[in-house]
């Protein structure tokens, strides 16, 4: 952090020149200059969400944003949060931010997989990087650069802004024995979640918040996947389906990005631009220890309130859906010279992380993690 704040401080003096921020409230100073931030222009964004106000972590990402935004300048740079399908539909962000319906919007990658496949990489893949890693990944490794070479091609520039965490694995209304159970089956699941779970024989579908627990009611799906405890609860699902699964092995580290129109960023003064990139992540940090804060609560609630059981994927379906991950990476990255270099990127760090946390994380969390009681998962 300290050197992201040397880097906000150099480039919000050279563009503005910066006052002690935080010393006064938002908005003292007068028009232009503020005692609370940098100076500059007036400007007025519209960000949209692709989530609605009752997941308050996922859409609260979007209005801790803008509050940052206006705070760090004096309340000169703002944005007026719209929730999913207020002006623009929830899976249609990215369209908003490139026709200029809206100058921002707060959205995963892998709803965009149509426009670039590589673009999932930017969200979560199956069985990819924790959230910590991708983060790392993103920042230190060179993903950040790779993906933003690809929107840069619709006019688009993201950062990432919120972190889920790992994700569970999905609601049903029937217990799964085995693979078998999986065939015909029809779930509610994006990205490449979704391509897998249809290699395995599933129907697959991609909803809207807003639309799946209508559809989980009427019995259009027999099963769906949403976050996690806490804005599953909030969506109610387990009031229909009691079956909960886990890992979320298609989502094991989740973040969302800001996809900002690129003439509209590079229309901000460079202070600005520094503003909203030390927002983005102030505001990813935030949302990543409240998930971990309101997660554990939340699915004790579920399975001592509510009847939900808590089940393990059968091993022949985490097997099978390894195999067809593995594969379907491979086959997209030889199918297309972009995905491929963002694969390699992704890959090589994995190998690296990946070993490194199995023999000092997980075997911490082996030992460790089971002593305080298995109160929530067996």
């Amino acid at each position: 952090m300290t050197i992201k704040r040397r880097e906000f401080l150099k480039k919000a003096g050279a563009g503005a020149g910066v006052v002690a921020l935080g010393a006064c409230a938002p908005g003292e100073g007068g028009s232009g200059t503020s005692a609370a931030g940098v100076s500059g222009p007036r400007v007025n964004w519209r960000l949209t969400s692709s989530f609605p106000p009752s997941t308050d972590i996922l859409y609260g990402a979007g209005e801790r944003l803008a509050q940052r935004v206006s705070d760090m300048t004096g309340g000169n740079f703002t944005m007026r949060v719209y929730a999913a399908g207020e002006i623009v539909p929830a899976l249609q962000v990215m369209d908003g931010v490139m026709q200029g319906t809206v100058q921002c919007g707060i959205s995963p990658g892998y709803y965009y997989t149509g426009k670039h496949p590589a673009l999932a990489f930017d969200a979560a893949v199956p069985f990819g990087l924790n959230s910590r890693q991708q983060i790392s990944w993103l920042y230190h490794g060179g993903g950040l650069d790779l993906l933003n070479n690809i929107y840069a091609d619709f006019g688009v520039i993201t950062f990432p802004v919120s972190s889920t965490g790992g994700q569970m694995g999905g609601w049903f209304r029937e217990e799964i024995r085995d693979l078998s159970d999986l065939q015909g089956m029809r779930m509610r699941i994006p990205g490449m979640g979704g391509e897998i779970m249809s290699r395995l024989g599933v129907t697959v579908q991609v909803l809207a918040a807003s639309e799946i627990y209508p559809a989980l009611e009427r019995g259009a799906i027999d099963a769906t996947e949403w976050v996690g405890p806490h804005d599953d609860e909030k969506l109610g699902l387990h009031q229909i389906a009691k079956n909960y699964y886990y890992p979320g092995w298609w989502e094991p580290g989740v973040t969302m990005s800001l996809l900002i129109s690129k003439s509209a960023y590079d229309d901000l003064p460079p202070a600005y631009q520094a503003v909203l990139r030390a927002a983005c992540g102030e505001t990813i940090s935030h949302t990543l220890a409240a998930y971990d804060a309101a997660n554990p609560a939340a699915l004790q609630r579920l399975v001592q309130n509510e009847g939900v059981i808590l089940r393990a994927y059968p091993t022949d379906i985490m097997e099978a859906a390894w195999r067809e991950s593995m594969d379907f990476l491979e086959e997209q990255a030889a199918s297309d010279a972009t995905v491929n270099t963002v694969y390699q990127s992704w890959k090589t760090f994995r190998d690296m992380a990946f070993p490194y946390a199995a023999g000092n994380e997980l075997n911490y969390a082996a030992f460790a993690f089971p002593r305080i009681g298995n109160v929530n998962m067996g």
